[in-house]
């Protein structure tokens, strides 16, 4: 039996227009699609980058762009080096063509969270300081991460500054679950961390700050603190959300509700590094692929156990008309939390990729497509969660 997705409203081609509406409760105008950098300087060269740059800006009036200091990924390959995206982005901001832009783009990067042993602070001096050492979200480390990523990114301000990940020990990147007995004496308080961000806002450096892998406790006591000292709240949350993980709507839903504390949400990895592409079925891996060149890298996106609930997704796609990874785009167009407030960050290896997941969030899904979505969700929740 067929599924019809309802399509968007779009103009034909590649010259798509679309809206820009505040991040959060920022005054930052952001475009509903935001466009992922993290393969840039490992599996994409820079002239790929600059091309996908191109498109995205130029020729689709995407006008968001988020990258980190620790990109590109995965920070095992030989070639690494802890902000190569930044330098990237910022030799293309530096171009001729492109320094008119800047004015309308909004440049979100990210620091690097609690690691006890890094190549990440090392990089944020000039020259480099050899060697590893700890990454904290103290007040040095934040100013001289923000310092580093003005430097490669050629610019003098920061639209979005984003904590990477917590100081606290709490699950993310796949796992869940809290003890406080993982809790480090020496753990930074949100306090510290908030109070550098304000020194940061006030000095122009940075224009609005957001938090990344974080959990309602941490959304809620950074808005408590934030009030308390007197200064402008988180305005956004980059966590994992796709067809494989959804966690979010357990908790975060709710405290980052435009009616509550109106904190928009930036889904990364909404193709579960491309296993909602349906490339990996049947046990392919296609030549230059992630999991092809990078099997550890995130494993679970590509584990044995996830294949079958993949294959069901992609039955859902084929009777609707549309390929699997169309319909994981438009599946977080669904979501209030991401398409009245938040932003969908969309990266690709290739500009067919590309093209294919920025028309995605093109497409609106019927009440029967996600009724269906649905129905594979409950039967085994958020798969790739540990």
């Amino acid at each position: 039996v067929a599924l019809t997705p309802t399509a968007a409203s779009a103009p034909a081609g590649d010259a798509t227009e679309f809206p820009r509406r505040p991040l959060g409760s920022s005054s930052l105008l952001v475009t509903p699609v935001c466009l992922g950098t993290m393969t840039w300087g490992i599996q994409n060269t820079p002239e790929d980058a600059f091309a996908q740059l191109d498109y995205a800006v130029k020729t689709r009036g995407i006008n968001f762009i988020d990258t980190a200091e620790m990109y590109p990924v995965p920070g095992s390959h030989p070639k690494w080096v802890a902000g190569a995206t930044e330098i990237i982005i910022g030799d293309w901001l530096a171009q001729d063509a492109n320094k008119s832009l800047r004015k309308d783009l909004v440049i979100a990067t990210k620091i690097a969270g609690y690691m006890p042993s890094s190549g990440v602070p090392g990089q944020r001096t000039d020259p480099p300081t050899p060697g590893q050492m700890p990454c904290r979200l103290d007040r040095d480390s934040i100013r001289a991460a923000c310092a580093a990523s003005l430097r490669r990114l050629k610019t003098d301000y920061i639209d979005l500054y984003q904590l990477h990940w917590p100081e606290r020990a709490v699950g993310f990147f796949g796992s869940s679950g809290y003890d406080p007995e993982n809790e480090r004496e020496d753990v930074v308080s949100i306090r510290e961390t908030l109070l550098a961000l304000k020194e940061l806002l006030e000095e122009g450096k940075i224009r609005e700050y957001g938090l990344s892998n974080e959990t309602p406790f941490g959304v809620c006591e950074f808005v408590r603190l934030a009030d308390e000292l007197k200064m402008p709240r988180p305005v956004s949350i980059q966590n994992e959300f796709h067809l494989l993980n959804r966690t979010f709507e357990d908790g975060l839903a709710e405290a980052c509700a435009p009616n509550h504390l109106n904190v928009g949400l930036m889904p990364w990895s909404v193709l579960a590094g491309g296993s909602l592409s349906g490339k990996y079925l049947g046990g392919e891996r296609p030549a230059g692929s992630r999991f092809t060149l990078f099997p550890a890298f995130m494993r679970r996106f590509c584990a044995d156990e996830v294949m079958p609930t993949i294959g069901r997704y992609k039955e859902v796609a084929d009777k609707a008309g549309v390929s699997l990874a169309t319909l994981a785009v438009a599946f977080c167009r669904s979501r209030y939390y991401i398409d009245r407030h938040g932003s969908c960050i969309v990266g690709a290896t290739t500009l067919e990729q590309l093209k294919e997941n920025i028309d995605g969030y093109n497409v609106r899904l019927s009440d029967e497509v996600l009724e269906a979505i649905d129905e594979i969700h409950f039967e085994r929740k958020s798969p790739v969660v540990r």
